[in-house]
């Protein structure tokens, strides 16, 4: 119980850059919330737009090939991939944004 009540107290007194830490923790859950809800809206669009992209490469309107896709994957994989762990390496941010991104995906 000594660790619950330290974890509380510190929640609820103190500051972190002029803020309370309550604030410093909602801010990436509330930015989650609304990239989840965004995402799950976009999606629709998205897949969409993914349809009439294969459809007209297939016509042959537009070129697109493995080669291509599998370059923008090797060029922009790893920049993706050092973002997700900037993101994870501040753990109790990380996990407020995460949270918050699947419920607003999830109840959008």
């Amino acid at each position: 119980m000594g660790l619950i009540e330290d974890v509380f107290q510190f929640i609820t007194s103190g500051s972190l850059g002029g803020l309370p830490p309550i604030v410093v923790m909602i801010i990436p859950f509330v930015i989650g919330l609304i990239l989840g809800y965004l995402v799950h809206k976009m999606l629709k669009i998205a897949i969409i737009a993914a349809i009439i992209l294969v459809v007209v490469a297939y016509f042959g309107f537009f070129g697109l090939s493995i080669g291509a896709l599998k370059n923008l994957a090797d060029v922009y994989g790893p920049i993706a991939i050092q973002y997700g762990i900037l993101l994870m390496g501040m753990l109790p941010l990380g996990i407020g944004l995460v949270v918050g991104f699947v419920i607003g995906f999830i109840f959008s």
